[in-house]
């Protein structure tokens, strides 16, 4: 991974992204070995050259048959959650770039999703509203992947040609509320594709300390819900959770949406009939316990990196360790 990559639909200003929603999309990169935090790193592009570089550096990507599954690279996104600032979030990428996207054996390439949080539990209503709103925006993006993703098996299909498959399998890690943006922005997808059926568009959906209901994926739920939709367009879905999560306690108590945190409580009836099979959860307290931070325990701690990093790459769950 040569260069960091940036999406965003915040207002920008000339010290970086600010905390108000906008309504299109704008595109950024830098240089990997610049720090991601200082502004002055990021470059602003088109959209078209945004996609080109992308491209640029997926189509370096070995094809791998079948039986190495596990080692093929990935195209993924960080959507980061409510409270924090863009400093943080840029931070926050930047320790995941060094600890799993290089080095001998990356995972890929890894984009920052940035919208608009105000960083403060006080803006956590405000927060919520702006999410859902700028999930209808990042939806363009979900569409674009899809359509990109499905040209090229056409495509591939036609030639009876391999090597013209997306090299790249695409991944998302949403953090706190980033998992409702994810949630609205992979519902209005569904909807603006009409329900696919025919392509996997994410292969591994990590909803890490989900601020999310924890009933969206039972099987009662009625059929154009956000959790169906969601789980029609993944391949796998996992929701790492924890008791120990008092960031999730306290945002429970910020209002009454009737149910308990996903990234809290896990799935509300984990029994295999009740949720869809390729949703699945993991009480990861004994993984997060050295964290300095339980809501962020995941990424700050060694085990909390090594399960993510598995289940990215698609370990089956019963031998994830």
């Amino acid at each position: 991974m040569k260069n960091a990559f940036l999406i965003t639909n915040r207002n920008v200003t000339g010290n970086g992204p600010g905390d108000s929603l906008v309504k299109t999309l704008a595109y950024f990169t830098a240089p990997v070995s610049k720090k991601l935090s200082d502004w002055s790193s990021w470059a602003k592009i088109t959209g078209a050259e945004f996609r080109d570089q992308l491209m640029t550096e997926t189509e370096a990507f070995p094809m791998l048959d079948a039986e190495h599954n596990e080692a093929e690279r990935h195209l993924s996104l960080f959507i980061h959650g409510y409270n924090n600032s863009w400093d943080e979030a840029a931070q926050r990428y930047q320790q995941l770039i060094k600890t799993l996207y290089t080095g001998k054996d990356p995972l890929g390439v890894l984009v920052l999703v940035s919208w608009p949080s105000n960083g403060s539990v006080a803006g956590y209503l405000p927060d919520r509203e702006d999410a859902r709103e700028g999930a209808i925006i990042l939806s363009e993006l979900f569409v674009k992947l899809h359509d990109h993703v499905r040209s090229m098996q056409i495509l591939a299909s036609k030639t009876n040609d391999p090597s013209k498959l997306c090299r790249a399998k695409i991944s998302v890690i949403a953090h706190s509320m980033g998992n409702y943006v994810m949630q609205k922005a992979l519902a209005v997808t569904s909807k603006r594709l009409n329900n696919p059926s025919l392509i996997t568009l994410i292969h591994q959906l990590v909803m890490v300390s989900a601020d999310v209901d924890n009933d969206i994926f039972q099987r009662d739920q009625p059929e154009d819900s956000d959790g169906q939709l969601m789980a029609n367009l993944c391949y796998r879905i996992t929701a790492p959770y924890s008791g120990l999560d008092n960031v999730l306690g306290a945002s429970a108590g910020l209002k009454h949406f009737g149910t308990r945190r996903l990234g809290r409580s896990g799935l509300a009836d984990r029994e295999a009939k009740k949720v869809h099979d390729n949703v699945w959860d993991h009480d990861v307290s004994d993984l997060i316990r050295d964290a300095k931070h339980y809501h962020s325990g995941l990424f700050e701690t060694k085990l909390g990196l090594q399960f993510l990093e598995q289940v990215l790459r698609g370990v089956d769950r019963k031998h994830i360790v």
